[in-house]
């Protein structure tokens, strides 16, 4: 589902638990509970019935237990609660077009409807009480017959949402509302025997009521309708939900197949694999032996595959034709479009997991395969967007390390650029330092296993791969914690590869201020060096637990070098540490994030050199080795904040790939 304002709903989750406002049926075989009534019956198959093809009949279906609509621990209290639910439903009308009446979802303060009529009346109101406030109903009727109050009925294909009466405040033609993409579309006829999926949401904060249809699994983006009210003053603090339908003098048969609903909180999904057959499929079953229908199926399935065999073939002749870039024929599998939008449940936003200036990361999990995945939609806002997608899959694309986030594939299709990752499960470096979940610290033995993995990483990118690559946006929050604590660099929308034996021509001032070398505003021209500049930022950061920048001309790399020239460099160490950590490690790891910052980049080591020195295979160099005549306190060996603030205008200067959480 696109950005919306049930985003509130599902900030719920995190204070309210399922345990007391959920319902779930995945079918009805076994839900003994539910209050019947009317011509209401659970079929042997597990489907929910309301009403089958008899003339003037009422069917109701509630559940036993109240809800409460009103709960002072909700964010919207005094207000009415929030509330969702999504279910499947059929209607097989009695005969081609001449169905009636159809169903409602239903939130009442009494599962009794006394004298309530059948027909435009769904089996909830009469011409008494029709309109009256003091009924405190809401219903969202699925109408298969125009005419409610006129002097003849006609055939109706309408969603509407109705307060205390039969007629609608607001309503929308169900055929025009399923658009899959900009290239599907589907017709919506709901009274044509097939299964339709609905979710109705009413988010208590914006007080918005939004109903959306669609069929299995692929929601639509957008809602069909999208009512302002407030339910304040229409429902009770006890409810009842649940459904009903009616017939009059043209009929149907009414089914519920699935029903999930929740208050504060999204319902739970459907598992739709497991729900009961509808009645066209009970009606292909039971007429099997029609020898008739034999010989259209044979043909039908015969000119299917005929169709398939066709369009196979012309997609895969479309497929040689297409004029396709040089870095999509060399990167790694295109995923379908249709496969990643099911993975994360229409790109919905509960799945979402970051977001940054480029865009969002969902977390999927493919049904093909059940594994669960990271989804990069990139905004295609503009031609740069276009190109760090690119640089991405490009540079990506063949790279294999463990100390590498794992790039699966990618998509391109029109406006959505999607790149799809292995999911990381612990969230980012930078989440873990400065917003751990539920108090957590990072150990030193994890903070230098970490440090040493991402040393790793960039000596692969630098001198172990066939081309030297350089990412040019190292930073905490661009390396993501996997299960087992182990650092995944990722990001490499802004990197850039050439030849070993070449020099690199990369001239643009890219990357997030504060990991930015020197010599990248004086001479703009990007090197390895630049990575291990922006690595001993980052080496400092994780023995601190300070951000590069910070209020006051902070400036970290100058603050830990004051104390190292007073002789007490471990003052810097992270507090949060408890001083646990052994203290030559934290000693090195300090000197040597103050040598990979050296203002002089010849004077930087290189990442093999960097290995060398955490694995302990050579000692740090002495500081006036590599400190050279010039110190990098000195106001003419590095920039002052004024400096950094004014070089913004040299060049791109990048946001974080992605916000804490990915």
């Amino acid at each position: 589902m696109a950005p919306s304002i049930f985003l509130h709903v599902f900030f719920y989750m995190a204070h309210f638990s399922f345990a007391d406002s959920t319902i779930l049926y995945n079918g009805f075989r076994e839900a003994t509970r539910l209050i019947l009534d009317g011509a209401a019956v659970v079929k042997p198959s597990g489907a929910l019935r309301l009403t089958d093809n008899s003339q003037n009949v009422v069917g109701h279906a509630f559940f036993p237990d109240a809800v409460k609509m009103f709960d002072k621990s909700s964010p919207s209290y005094p207000n009415a609660s929030s509330f969702s639910t999504t279910f499947v439903f059929a209607i097989e009308p009695s005969s081609l077009g001449q169905g009636g009446h159809g169903l409602a979802f239903t939130l009442a303060p009494s599962t009794k409807f006394d004298g309530a009529e059948s027909g435009h009346y769904l089996g909830l109101f009469n011409p008494v009480n029709d309109g009256n406030p003091s009924n405190h109903i809401i219903a969202v009727e699925f109408d298969t017959v125009n005419g409610h109050g006129e002097g003849r009925n006609s055939r109706g294909n309408h969603i509407g949402i109705n307060i205390n009466g039969g007629s609608s405040v607001s309503s929308s033609p169900a055929s025009s509302s399923y658009y899959i993409d900009d290239e599907i579309w589907r017709e919506i006829q709901i009274d044509s025997g097939d299964k339709f999926a609905v979710w109705i949401e009413y988010d208590a904060l914006s007080r918005i009521l939004n109903v959306t249809i669609g069929f299995l699994e692929l929601k639509p983006e957008k809602p069909l309708i999208s009512y302002p009210i407030d339910l304040t003053s229409v429902v009770k603090d006890q409810m009842f939900v649940g459904f009903a339908a009616s017939t009059g003098i043209e009929t149907s048969s009414h089914y519920i197949l699935g029903w999930s609903f929740a208050v504060n909180a999204p319902a739970r999904q459907l598992w739709y694999s497991r729900l009961p057959d509808g009645p066209k499929e009970q009606n292909l079953s039971s007429s099997s032996n029609n020898l008739q229908l034999k010989v259209v199926l044979a043909v039908s399935t015969i000119v299917a595959i005929l169709g398939i065999v066709f369009l196979t073939f012309l997609f895969i002749r479309m497929k040689k034709t297409e004029n396709l870039e040089d870095w999509e024929r060399d990167c790694p599998h295109r995923f379908n479009y249709k496969d990643l939008y099911t993975a994360t449940n229409g790109f919905n936003d509960s799945e979402q997991i970051g977001i940054g200036g480029f865009g969002s990361v969902y977390k999927g999990k493919l049904r093909s395969t059940g594994a669960e995945i990271a989804v990069k939609r990139v905004k295609r806002n503009s031609s740069q967007g276009m190109k760090e997608f690119a640089a991405e899959i490009e540079s990506l694309g063949r790279l294999r390390h463990k100390n590498l986030v794992n790039l699966q594939g990618w998509c391109k299709k029109k406006n959505d650029l999607l790149i799809v990752y292995d999911y990381i499960p612990n969230g980012s470096l930078h989440s873990l330092l400065y917003t751990p979940k539920q108090s957590l610290v990072l150990k030193w033995e994890q903070r230098f296993n970490i440090l040493t993995g991402i040393a790793a990483g960039l000596l692969y990118l630098h001198e172990d791969w066939e081309q030297v690559v350089i990412h040019r946006d190292v930073k905490p929050s661009n390396v993501l914690i996997d299960a087992d604590m182990n650092a995944r660099l990722s990001d490499f929308g802004l990197s850039r590869q050439y030849d070993h034996d070449e020099i690199s021509h990369t001239t643009r001032v890219v990357g997030t201020i504060g990991y930015i070398p020197p010599e990248l505003f004086r001479m703009g021209k990007a090197s390895k060096s630049a990575d291990v500049f922006a690595y001993g930022v980052l080496l400092l950061e994780v023995a601190c637990g300070r951000k590069p920048l910070g209020s006051n001309q902070f400036i970290l790399v100058d603050w830990v070098m004051e104390w190292y020239e007073r002789g007490d460099i471990l003052y810097v160490a992270d507090s949060k540490l408890d001083s646990i950590y052994k203290v030559e490690e934290m000693e090195m790891v300090l000197q040597l994030g103050l040598l990979c910052t050296h203002w002089k980049l010849e004077a930087r080591p290189s990442m093999r050199q960097v290995m060398r020195f955490l694995n302990g295979e050579d000692p740090l160099p002495a500081f006036d080795a590599w400190a050279s005549s010039q110190s990098i306190l000195e106001p003419t060996s590095r920039l002052t904040m004024n400096d950094r603030s004014s070089a913004l205008s040299i060049g791109l200067i990048s946001s974080a790939s992605i916000n804490v959480g990915r």
